[in-house]
C-alpha cells in the first residue's frame, strides 16, 4: 500500500507519495491555503496520485504542520482560564524571576496565555511528597468554574502544586469542570507534563489546553475530506520528537506537534546520512517562511526536553514561554523565500522575520504582493529563472520583483537595484550562518567540523555562501531537495514518550514506587502505539532517568540497565551518570551524594526502512549502462546571468538540468543547478560532483 508524508509550510506544501510496490517516488508542492491548510494537502494529493481512485490505495498519511506554533505566536487559540493552588496565582507570571537581559531597563516579557483575570486560585494544598495538607474545596470550586463559564471562557488548564507526585485534586477539579461546564475543554498539568517545576509544567498545559480546540477541529476536517476523497488508511501526524502518532493522540496532547515539521527535517537529513555514510551533518532546511538548523551527531538528531515559543526576542534565552516537551534540538529564525525586507527607523536594512507567506506571496507571485522579498531579490539576482519556478507551473514577474525593491529598498538606501538585491540576499545568509553558528556553539560543537546538508525549497539558493559564511567546506544538495523534508515523515517510528518525576537521593529511593511508574507509563506507551497499528512484538522500550549532584540546579539525562528497577542498579546508575557527567563538563564530582529527579521512557514501533536510492531515481534515472557516460557539459541547457559579488557585476553562468547530471558529472563553479522544487547557486570556488545517488557534492577550495 502506498504511503504518503505531507509537510504543511508557511508558503509551500510538500507532498511526497511513496509506492512500496514500484519503488517509486511521486513529489507534488503547493502553495499553503492559509486560510484552511486541509485545502493544501488535498491539492498536494492530487498532484501526485495518478487518478481519483487511488486515495483508496494509500495505507497512512503522516503529516506535520506549523498550526500549533502559528496559534501561539499569533494567539489564536482558545479563550483560556487557569486553576491553581491558592497563593499561587501570579506564579505563571512571576516564572523563574530571571531577567534574560539585565541591562535593558524596558524589558518585554512574554505575554500568559492565560491573563491574570482568569487566573482563579483553588483552596488545596500538597505537601511536597503528594500527602494532602489542605483538601479541595469543592464548593469553592464549583462557584470558580460556573463564574469562567459565563466569561465565556472556552478552556481551562488545571495546574495544582506538586500534582505531580499526586493527581488526585486536579482529577477532581476535572469532574466538576466536567459537571458544571461539559462544553469547557480541560488538560490537567499531571496528565500533560507530570514534572518537577510548577512554571515549566503550568506553562506547558496552558499551552496545549490552549490550542486543543484548534487542532481538533482541523484534524476531523482533514479526516473527514481526506475520506471524502476516498481515502480509508491511517492518517498520522509528526511529533516534535521525531516520532508519529494517531489523530488521537494529537488531539489529545496537540503541544506534541509544535515543532513537528521542523522535526521532520532533521530526520530526513539523518536519514539521508545513514545513506551516504554521513554521521556528522549541519542540517539547513530553507523554505518559504523559516530557516531551520539541526546539528545531526553520530547519525542522529539532537535533542532536548525543553524549548521556548513567542520568544520577545529570538535569540535569548528566557524571552519566551516555556514549552516541556521532548523535541528535536535545532534553531529556526524567520528567514525564508517570503521573508520581507525593509530599511528600519535607524536606516538599515532588515529582512524577517515577518513573512509574505503564501497570499499575499512575495511581489514575483503575482498574488498582490508589494512588499519586496529574498525571493524577490534572488529573482533579480538571476538565482531564479522567472519561467521555470516549480518547473514552470508557477511563472514569476521579474518586473513586479524590481518595483518592489526599487520603491522600498534601492531608493530609501541610495543604491542601486542590483546592490540593494544582493544586500537582501548577503544579509538573510549572515542571518541564517550567525543562527546555526550559534546552534553549534552552544553544543559545543564546531560548525566547520560538519557537512552542510541543504535542502528546502529555497535552501540550495543560500547554501553555498551559508557554507562560506560559516568556513564549512562541504556541502550536500541531496536529489529532489525542495522536498526533501518530507522524506522524515516516512522515515519515523511510531512513538511517544512518558515521564514521571520522583525526587530522592539516590540512596533513598523507593523502588517499589519506581517500578509501578515505570510499569504504569509502559502500559499506557505499549497501548498507545498497538492502537495505532504496530505488532505488540516489535514495540522497543527506552528507559532513561535524570540525575544531578545534590545542589546542583541542572541535571544528566542517563540510560536505565536493564532488568527490574531495585537497589542493585544503582552502582550502574552512578557510572551512567559519572560517564555523562564527565563527557558533559570534563570532570565528575567524587563524594558528592547524587538525586534522582525525573524517570522517563520512550516506548516506539520499528523504524520504516525507505529505499532512499529509489528516491534518488526519480525522475527517469539514468540505467546503469549509461552512468558516468558523457561529460557534464551535456546536461547544459543554457546560459543566465547572474550576479556574482566576487566581481561586483553579473557574468553568464551555465544552467545545468538537474535531471540529465548523471552520477559521476564533475563541474566548476559558478553555476546553476535546477531542478523543479528548487535551484542550486555555486560560486565560483566550489567545485561539484555527482554520486551514485545523484546527490550533488559541492567542495568550496580555500
Amino acid at each position: 500500500m502506498n504511503q504518503v508524508g505531507v509537510d504543511i509550510g508557511g508558503t509551500f506544501t510538500d507532498v511526497l507519495l511513496y509506492d512500496p510496490a514500484q519503488h517509486q517516488f511521486r513529489i507534488g508542492k503547493v502553495l499553503t491555503t492559509p486560510e484552511d491548510p486541509a485545502l493544501g494537502v488535498l491539492d498536494g494529493l492530487r498532484q501526485v496520485m495518478p487518478g481519483p481512485e487511488s486515495a483508496a490505495s494509500l495505507s497512512r498519511i503522516v503529516h506535520g504542520t506549523t498550526l500549533v506554533t502559528n496559534a501561539l505566536i499569533e494567539r489564536k487559540g482558545a479563550l483560556t482560564a487557569l486553576l491553581t493552588t491558592q497563593g499561587f496565582r501570579d506564579a505563571v507570571e512571576i516564572g523563574r524571576e530571571h531577567r534574560y537581559d539585565l541591562y535593558d531597563i524596558f524589558i518585554e516579557r512574554p505575554t500568559s496565555l492565560a491573563p491574570r483575570w482568569l487566573r482563579r486560585e483553588v483552596p488545596e494544598r500538597l505537601r511536597a511528597d503528594g500527602t494532602i495538607l489542605i483538601p479541595l474545596d469543592v464548593s469553592e470550586t464549583r462557584r470558580i468554574v460556573r463564574d469562567l463559564r459565563g466569561l465565556g471562557v472556552e478552556a481551562i488548564a488545571v495546574s495544582f502544586l506538586h500534582a505531580y507526585r499526586n493527581d488526585r485534586h486536579e482529577r477532581r477539579a476535572a469532574a466538576i469542570i466536567a459537571d458544571e461546564a461539559p462544553e469547557i475543554i480541560v488538560s490537567l498539568s499531571s496528565d500533560i507534563h507530570p514534572h518537577l517545576g510548577e512554571y515549566e509544567r503550568t506553562s506547558t498545559t496552558l499551552a496545549n489546553v490552549y490550542v486543543r480546540r484548534l487542532v481538533q477541529a482541523y484534524l476531523e476536517q482533514l479526516e473527514a475530506q481526506l475520506a471524502a476523497l476516498g481515502f480509508t488508511g491511517s492518517l498520522f501526524a509528526m511529533l516534535s520528537s521525531g516520532g508519529i502518532c494517531s489523530v488521537e493522540t494529537a488531539q489529545r496532547y496537540p503541544i506534541r506537534l509544535v515543532e513537528s515539521g521542523p522535526a521532520a527535517g532533521a530526520l530526513a537529513a539523518a536519514e539521508f546520512g545513514r545513506h551516504l555514510g554521513e554521521s556528522h551533518l549541519l542540517a539547513f532546511d530553507m523554505g518559504g517562511t523559516t530557516a531551520k538548523a539541526a546539528l545531526i551527531k553520530d547519525g542522529r538528531p539532537l535533542r532536548s526536553q525543553q524549548f521556548e515559543v513567542c520568544r520577545v526576542y529570538r535569540f535569548k534565552r528566557g524571552s519566551g514561554l516555556p514549552i516541556s516537551v521532548p523535541a528535536i534540538e535545532l534553531i529556526e529564525i524567520g528567514a525564508g523565500g517570503g521573508s520581507i525586507a525593509r530599511v528600519d527607523a535607524m536606516g538599515l536594512l532588515k529582512v524577517g522575520p515577518d513573512s509574505a507567506g503564501a497570499a499575499p506571496g512575495p511581489a514575483c507571485y503575482g498574488r498582490g504582493g508589494t512588499l519586496p522579498t529574498v525571493t524577490d531579490a534572488d529573482l533579480v539576482l538571476g538565482y531564479l529563472d522567472a519561467d521555470f519556478f516549480l518547473g514552470g507551473a508557477m511563472p514569476l514577474d521579474r518586473s513586479a520583483a524590481e518595483r518592489a525593491l526599487q520603491a522600498h529598498l534601492a531608493r530609501p538606501l541610495g543604491l542601486d537595484l542590483q546592490r540593494a538585491a544582493w544586500g537582501v540576499h548577503q544579509v538573510v545568509n549572515e542571518n541564517m550562518a550567525g543562527a546555526a553558528r550559534m546552534h553549534a556553539i552552544e553544543h559545543g560543537e564546531d560548525p566547520r567540523a560538519y557537512t552542510l546538508f541543504a535542502f528546502g525549497g529555497a535552501g540550495p539558493g543560500h547554501a553555498y555562501r551559508v557554507a562560506d559564511i560559516l568556513g564549512i567546506s562541504r556541502i550536500i544538495v541531496p536529489f529532489g531537495a525542495g522536498v526533501a523534508s518530507t522524506i522524515g515523515f516516512l522515515a519515523a517510528p511510531l512513538a511517544f514518550d512518558f515521564v514521571r518525576s520522583d525526587y530522592a537521593p539516590l540512596d533513598e529511593v523507593d523502588w517499589s514506587r519506581v517500578r509501578c511508574h515505570l510499569t504504569e507509563m509502559e502500559a499506557e506507551g505499549r497501548a498507545l502505539v498497538t492502537r495505532a497499528g504496530v505488532d505488540a512484538e516489535q514495540v522497543a522500550v527506552r528507559r532513561t532517568v535524570e540525575m544531578r549532584y545534590t545542589g546542583q540546579g541542572h541535571e544528566v539525562t542517563v540510560d536505565v540497565p536493564p532488568g527490574e528497577p531495585s537497589s542493585a542498579m544503582c552502582d550502574a546508575l552512578v557510572q551512567n551518570f559519572e560517564a555523562a557527567y564527565r563527557t558533559l563538563y570534563g570532570r565528575t564530582a567524587p563524594g558528592v551524594p547524587i538525586e534522582i529527579l525525573t524517570w522517563r521512557l520512550d516506548v516506539s514501533g520499528p523504524r520504516p526502512g525507505l529505499p532512499l536510492a529509489a528516491f534518488s531515481a526519480q525522475p527517469p534515472s539514468p540505467p546503469a549502462s549509461q552512468r558516468g557516460e558523457g561529460k557534464s557539459e551535456q546536461a547544459i541547457k543554457g546560459e543566465r546571468p547572474m550576479y556574482l559579488p566576487e566581481y561586483q557585476a553579473y557574468r553568464s553562468v551555465p544552467v545545468y538540468d538537474r535531471y540529465a547530471l548523471r552520477p559521476g558529472h564533475i563541474f566548476a563553479g559558478p553555476a546553476i543547478i535546477e531542478e523543479r522544487e528548487s535551484t542550486v547557486i555555486v560560486g565560483p570556488r566550489g567545485n561539484v560532483e555527482v554520486d551514485q545517488y545523484r546527490n550533488l557534492m559541492i567542495t568550496l577550495t580555500s
